[in-house]
């Protein structure tokens, strides 16, 4: 850890609250009294408007409404509606993203139907150490295919596109890692593996709600993303696609599924998929939770996306400087980049304790959460985290580890969700 310079207060961080142009917006939120939420990134806070919105889907349309609410309440079209609010969250088209399935089905989608874009091409290229279900999809994806997963290191990406050369199909990557928050250079690696008559496919889940995307303006072909991190959608929220508009009319989607068809209420038996992205879904949409993110997004409607990017990186930042003032001599380490231009909307310690260290800060009000094997990772929702939070959460963790609180049975017994 690198030592500060100068040392900063509680009342510093109450400073930049005090200054801060989205600290109304925690008033969104339906937050617990005296807890600190460090772990949007791993599922989004509740907005209030979500709670009236369900009791109204429930006991009006669902409850008195009936089948008819499909058409009363306009059910039918939200997977459109809330991609299109998504869109304008990720640079895209509002008729290029749809709201479907869960971000693993979207994925297998999107990788069948890219190779099958590139016939004859053997080489599906990804990171090592991206996201496990990532790499299950992948893998079995290209076993499918006959064709070769080639996994790399971070750092040999845009080495591995030039090696792949012309027999590179796709390139898969997460655009912010989810153990280091690492981010990578969507625009850069894009063109690269245009250049060599590939196409890009990039998962979004830890970007779409917290960081600056612009996937026609990086000319990105394909992208999948989940609706329960920072898009607040809810446990299990339905997740997204995008699929560029100049592929849309020739792309075949795998799973043929009714409400992909062009005429689904036809009830014909020849399979002809719709003209433009709702190609992209498969069966009924799971409504209630459609509902609950469409009702989310809502909170995104007048914000700048920009502002949202610094505060997320200026609450990174903080943390970064505090646990270098705090912690220093308790054995952590920094896992993610120091730069805030290349770092989501995270922060990820390493420690060898690092679980039983976490569950001891959550039971104190601090919630973070802990991926394996040393990483406690701690999100950083500009929407509803304010930096005196930080300050808060770094006190906290300093007093774990002064005092040993961690070092119990109850705290390093594994739990089923880390």
């Amino acid at each position: 850890m690198q030592q500060p310079i100068g040392l900063l207060s509680h009342n510093n961080c109450q400073a930049m609250d005090a200054n801060d142009p989205l600290a109304h917006y925690r008033d969104e939120f339906a937050l617990p009294e005296g807890v600190i939420y460090l772990d949007g990134n791993s599922l989004g806070a509740l907005p209030r408007r979500v709670s009236q919105r369900l009791r109204t889907a429930i006991d009006h349309e669902w409850g008195n409404g009936l089948i008819r609410s499909w058409n009363e309440a306009d059910w039918y079209l939200a997977p459109q509606r809330a991609g299109a609010m998504i869109s304008q969250l990720i640079g895209a088209d509002k008729d290029e993203v749809i709201v479907c399935d869960s971000t693993s089905v979207n994925l297998y989608k999107v990788l069948m139907g890219a190779l099958k874009m590139r016939p004859g091409r053997r080489i599906i290229l990804s990171e090592r150490g991206n996201f496990p279900t990532d790499v299950y999809v992948s893998s079995s994806v290209a076993e499918e295919r006959g064709v070769e997963l080639r996994a790399v290191d971070p750092d040999r990406i845009a080495a591995a596109i030039a090696e792949a050369g012309r027999d590179l199909a796709v390139l898969h990557l997460t655009h912010v890692n989810y153990k280091t928050g690492a981010v990578y250079d969507m625009a850069g690696i894009t063109a690269a593996v245009h250049a060599q008559g590939g196409l890009v496919i990039w998962d979004l889940c830890h970007s779409a709600g917290t960081l600056e995307v612009d996937l026609n303006g990086c000319n990105v072909d394909l992208a999948v993303g989940c609706g329960y991190k920072y898009l607040n959608g809810g446990p299990g929220a339905p997740a997204f696609v995008f699929v560029a508009k100049r592929h849309i009319a020739d792309f075949w989607q795998p799973i043929a599924g009714w409400h992909g068809h062009a005429k689904p209420f036809s009830f014909g038996h020849d399979y002809a998929p719709d003209p433009g992205i709702a190609r992209m879904l498969v069966g009924t949409a799971p409504q209630l939770g459609l509902i609950a993110l469409e009702t989310a997004l809502g909170v995104f409607a007048c914000l700048d996306m920009r502002t949202l990017r610094r505060k997320g990186q200026e609450l990174g930042d903080l943390f970064i400087r505090l646990v270098d003032q705090e912690l220093s001599g308790h054995g952590f380490g920094l896992a993610s980049p120091r730069d805030a231009a290349v770092r989501g909307s995270q922060v990820s310690l390493t420690h060898p304790q690092g679980y039983a260290i976490m569950q001891a800060v959550i039971a104190r009000g601090a919630i973070g959460d802990f991926r394996a094997p040393d990483i406690l990772r701690f999100g950083f929702a500009g929407l509803y985290v304010g930096f005196a939070d930080v300050w808060d959460a770094v006190a906290i963790l300093r007093d774990v580890m002064d005092k040993g609180l961690w070092d119990t049975v109850e705290y390093r017994t594994v739990k089923a969700v880390t």
